[in-house]
């Protein structure tokens, strides 16, 4: 039995992925790429978004694609490639952004709030193209589903009203994929500021753990994170944001329910339940950066292994492209 195809990816705009991306999307691929033909990407392309230097840009592209192996992504199970490997995703983009309204475009809120920050003259056609992209990349797998953040729902949206658009006026061509959607409780927040979601562009090193991270390093962040002046260990994400985000990255990591870390720590005050998190955090973190490590010491063997999961991923894409050529008519090499 054929099994449903799933794609997501993640951007390489960091030396190290966070345990945002770690908790939000390496967990649950891991799971799913057991259940799913799983197309799991190193999103290079849409980084350009932002200015990158060269050299720098290559290096996080293999110590993001390092970190997924690291983390449980087995390129003998999914298809694990860098984007810009696959020319189709630029191609078939070419296609969809002649199908896509520029009021539509315009209406993504992620690029009207960056479009806003940065001013329009510091806004690149690039950006304003970002969610076309994304859909040439989902739409060439022939995705059944869409592991993404909630910031990313829209996106995928548009994804759909395209494929769905492009069957309606060329014949059935695209499956339309359905986004799966991260609960909210699985929502990382700083730990220097836990009202602000955790990000690799945060004010201060201090509040992100970061997979990379020396463990002694992790474990000193989790003691310093910011708690509250009532010293009880419980759920309460308004009254208290700092204590109730650092029990969701316990039981995110643990599998445990958050109840139960509470009566663990009922009446022990906020440095044993530290404590206990750095330890989490650490057994969790240390395995994963000495395997992504090992595979950055050998950069082309692992070179090697993202070229084999491209040339299966561009055999799946060029299929689909040949057919969304000969749909809209373009005229076939001889």
């Amino acid at each position: 039995m054929t099994k449903p195809r799933l794609y997501s990816g993640m951007q390489p705009s960091a030396d190290s992925l966070q345990i945002g991306n770690y908790i939000g999307a390496l967990m649950q691929w891991r799971d799913l790429q057991e259940a799913y033909d799983a197309f799991f990407s190193v999103v290079d392309l849409h980084a350009l978004t932002q200015p990158n230097d060269p050299a720098e840009l290559r290096e996080k592209t293999r110590r993001t694609a390092a970190q997924y192996i690291a983390a449980g992504i087995e390129p003998s199970k999914s298809t694990l490639y860098v984007q810009s490997h696959v020319p189709a995703h630029a191609e078939l983009a070419w296609v969809l952004s002649t199908l896509t309204g520029f009021g539509e475009a315009g209406r993504m809120t992620q690029f009207k709030d960056k479009s806003q920050r940065y001013g329009q003259d510091a806004t690149s056609v690039g950006l304003f193209t970002y969610p076309v992209l994304m859909a040439a990349d989902i739409l060439l797998y022939q995705t059944d589903i869409v592991p993404v953040g909630d910031d990313q729902k829209q996106h995928v949206e548009l994804t759909r009203d395209l494929a769905e658009r492009f069957n309606g006026r060329y014949g059935t061509t695209f499956r339309v994929p359905m986004p799966v959607i991260q609960q909210d409780t699985a929502r990382i927040y700083d730990l220097q500021n836990p009202t602000a979601k955790m990000s690799k562009s945060a004010e201060s090193d201090a509040g992100v753990l970061w997979l990379l991270d020396d463990p002694a390093k992790s474990a000193k962040k989790v003691m310093r994170a910011v708690t509250d002046s009532e010293g009880s260990v419980r759920y309460d994400r308004e009254n208290k944001p700092g204590v109730s985000n650092l029990l969701v990255i316990y039981a995110a990591l643990t599998g445990r329910q958050i109840p139960s870390i509470e009566d663990e720590y009922a009446g022990r005050g906020y440095g044993d339940f530290k404590k206990g998190l750095a330890d989490v955090v650490v057994n969790e973190f240390e395995p994963v950066r000495t395997r992504a490590l090992e595979l950055l010491d050998d950069p082309a063997e692992l070179d090697r292994v993202l070229a084999s999961n491209a040339a299966r991923a561009e055999a799946v894409a060029r299929t689909t492209l040949g057919d969304v050529y000969d749909r809209i008519g373009l005229l076939r090499r001889a």
